[in-house]
């Protein structure tokens, strides 16, 4: 592994009167993983560089979302480029940044390139509809006696019968359906966010996948708004919320966790 060091700014407990759903699904994860960085506020001093490089993306797509909002020009590839860059840079400011084998600044760069052309001439970049979202923050009361739920949307498009909600996910490799509906929980809760603004409006789910290969392609994989899902979705969460308020934590040891996580020297200083 290698690594790039810089330093990371102390940081204060936090105090949260919402959850967000990467918040949960950390919980889920690990529940001391949690602690340390919701409640506690520990730094996180190591980040994947799988982590940082869909941040980065994320940016250059943001780009492109807010300019076809404002109906100017669209960017090209080499001012996508520049947001990716530019968001690089931010996380080093942040904390320090662990590369996986074979993997360095300028390696990443050329796969963002590759990545952000794909993007840009796919269906997701050239919606059918009107943009009226991007990276849209939502906050509300969705579950009797927990708090707010704030999602973050990355998309919003509004058709003549329909908004579609769109998510958009960094891969090593191409989705299956299964994974696809294994990652619905996120999607669900942000439709009973999204809901009461469009009233009368049919919800479409979707996930932007984009691949991180040789040759990257960007899949669509539309997500059923099922009632019977959100139900048992906001089931998991209220049930994740007992646990959390509750101040049940503890380590949840994983061969693909653990070897990336910033809080690995804490861990096993813990003692419960």
């Amino acid at each position: 592994m290698i690594s790039a060091a810089v330093s990371a700014p102390s940081a204060a407990p936090r105090i949260r009167d919402y959850l967000s759903y990467s918040a949960l699904n950390l919980y889920r994860q690990c529940p001391l993983r949690y602690k340390f960085r919701y409640l506690d506020g520990l730094p996180e001093g190591l980040v994947s560089s799988s982590l940082v490089f869909g941040s980065a993306v994320h940016r250059a797509a943001e780009l492109h979302f807010n300019r076809l909002l404002s109906g100017g020009p669209l960017p090209d590839a080499g001012e996508l480029l520049a947001a990716y860059h530019d968001a690089w840079r931010d996380q080093l400011e942040v904390g320090e940044v662990r590369f996986g084998k074979d993997e360095d600044p300028s390696s990443l760069s050329q796969l963002a390139a590759r990545m952000l052309e794909v993007f840009r001439t796919s269906p997701v970049a050239q919606p059918v509809g009107h943009v009226i979202g991007v990276e849209e923050e939502l906050r509300g009361a969705i579950i009797p006696g927990v708090p707010d739920l704030l999602g973050r949307i990355d998309l919003l498009v509004e058709t003549a019968d329909a908004v579609i909600i769109s998510d958009l996910k960094t891969s090593r490799s191409r989705w299956s359906r299964e994974q696809a509906d294994d990652s619905a929980e996120q999607l669900l809760l942000y439709s009973e966010l999204v809901k009461d603004l469009v009233p009368g409006k049919r919800l479409r789910l979707q996930f932007a996948v984009l691949t991180k290969t040789k040759e990257p392609v960007l899949d669509l994989h539309e997500v059923p708004a099922d009632t019977r899902r959100i139900d048992r979705t906001k089931r998991i969460v209220e049930r994740v919320w007992r646990a959390i308020d509750s101040k049940v934590f503890y380590p949840s040891p994983s061969p693909m966790q653990c070897p990336s996580c910033s809080f690995r020297e804490q861990c096993r200083a813990w003692t419960g």
